[in-house]
């Protein structure tokens, strides 16, 4: 039997980064793109304040809720299946939120596009890594992939302003439709097919149950902060009630037969490392991705496509560096001394924020940070590498699942503590006879200080916890020694 000759091996490869990049692109636009149409929404369809962040909320809580149940159903489904089938929820569900006349049909389209992207986003990075197998190419495939997540949110903030402005709101979601169908088409050609262990493999239902209740009930409290308060009994009660039912999942996980989530994936500092630092940094990034907006729109007085087009240098930053730079330092120096120097731009970033004045101005006082930013080029496919770097084969979905929920639940409480604290100082400020714009930049920079505070944390956990692959392991890190040939 012929086998196809290694250039058009390598040409299947890249068309299959190509599904997954556009897969990531969908996902990651569809989370900022809406914030920009979002009074537009109102307008049209007669939201109330508090429903409009539902039309957020909602995408949210089903994303990550169902990230780490998906990644293991890859695992024992197969990959392919499960990437096809959440491309196939999420494009129907496009089209159903374009076509939403009321905000019920609306919210509950938005959380069908959760669910949608939580099944394919779960499996991207575990077809990724065992795609690319190489050490080299696979460094560059993971700089494209990251290249799409760490860009895609500022994209989303220009198209989003461009087609509301041009074509109305409803077009935030029709776009999907077609880049939807020639990702699926695209996929059913190029993507490997794997048979999956068998849903009888890992079929742990109540373990389902456990962490998926746990993980929406976590991620809706969260995201409910803002309305209700830290100390309020709806965020208490229901904190505690998320919290039992996950600490439940792992004593689940450590007595089941067949667990959905193997705790031996966690005896990897790395993929323990990488995840840990992963919600610190995205929690961090937070303030950049929003904080940043509202300051420019608030204070500046910038409107919304004024917003975007001022934020695409960062994009080009970080798409340059993923791009051409990320792959070449990881191998010249490896993915962890990248790590820390990307990490180490981001808090010059953050910090330059935790200064910036009423009367600022673009090119002193904003432009130095949409260059500092690239540092995110750095950070995301390092992090990327150093987590799957510890997961076994048969855990790639898993290990998948579990670095993309622990991003949304970065981005989560990222969302929560700094807007909140934000507005707290605000409201401080305000009582003690400060001007509106003067209040709203204190409590921004308080934000984007606390935001320096938590890139500090992720700086310290990845230079004392992770470990370049390939490094001689310690003698507790029983799977984080396979190099990069053993590695998924």
């Amino acid at each position: 039997m012929s086998h196809p000759a290694p250039s058009a091996q390598a040409g299947r490869r890249w068309a299959v980064l190509a599904v997954l990049s556009a897969t990531m692109l969908m996902t990651i636009l569809d989370g900022s793109i809406v914030t920009v149409a979002m009074p537009a929404i109102q307008r049209d369809l007669g939201f109330s304040p508090a429903g409009l962040s539902w039309t957020v909320n909602a995408y949210l809580i089903a994303f990550g809720g169902l990230l780490l149940l998906a990644g293991r159903l890859g695992d024992l489904a197969g990959r392919k299946t499960m990437l096809l089938a959440g491309n196939a929820v999420f494009t129907v569900t496009s089209l159903l939120a374009g076509a939403a006349t009321g905000p019920g049909t609306l919210i509950a389209a938005r959380f069908g596009q959760g669910v949608g992207s939580a099944m394919a986003s779960s499996v991207v990075l575990g077809i990724l890594v065992t795609t690319f197998t190489e050490a080299e190419e696979r460094a560059k495939a993971i700089g494209v992939f990251s290249f799409t997540g760490a860009a895609g949110a500022s994209i989303g903030a220009v198209l989003g302003g461009v087609l509301t402005d041009a074509v109305g709101w409803h077009w935030i979601f029709f776009i999907n439709l077609p880049i939807g169908l020639a990702t699926i088409a695209l996929a059913v050609r190029v993507v490997p097919g794997e048979r999956g262990a068998g849903l009888a493999a890992g079929a742990d239902v109540i373990g389902a149950v456990l962490v998926t209740g746990g993980l929406m009930l976590g991620i809706y409290t969260v995201v409910e902060i803002e309305r209700y308060g830290w100390l309020a009994a709806h965020t208490l009660g229901l904190g505690a009630v998320s919290l039992a039912l996950l600490g439940a999942f792992v004593a689940r996980q450590a007595t089941a037969r067949t667990p959905l989530m193997p705790l031996r994936i966690f005896r990897s500092r790395n993929v323990s490392g990488a995840n840990v630092v992963q919600m610190l940094a995205l929690s961090a990034m937070f303030a950049f991705q929003v904080i940043v907006a509202l300051y420019m729109q608030k204070v500046l007085g910038y409107g919304a496509l004024g917003t975007g087009l001022a934020m695409l240098p960062a994009a080009a930053a970080i798409g340059g560096v993923s791009l051409f730079l990320s792959a070449r330092l990881n191998t010249r120096f490896g993915e962890r001394a990248v790590l820390l120097a990307g990490l180490a731009l981001l808090f010059a970033a953050m910090a330059w924020l935790a200064r910036v004045p009423v009367q600022g101005h673009y090119v002193p006082d904003l432009l130095p940070v949409m260059l500092l930013i690239a540092g995110g080029g750095l950070v995301l496919p390092g992090l990327t590498s150093l987590g799957m770097s510890g997961a076994k084969a048969d855990d790639a979905g898993l290990a998948s699942g579990l670095f993309n929920t622990t991003q949304q639940i970065g981005m989560a409480v990222g969302v929560a503590v700094l807007s909140t604290l934000a507005a707290s100082r605000t409201e401080g400020l305000l009582s003690a006879g400060a001007s509106d714009a003067a209040a709203l930049t204190g409590g921004y920079r308080l934000a984007f200080g606390v935001a320096a505070a938590l890139l500090v944390a992720a700086f310290a956990v990845a230079l004392l916890v992770l470990r370049q692959p390939g490094a001689a392991p310690a003698a507790d890190d029983t799977m984080s020694a396979p190099a990069h040939h053993e590695a998924v």
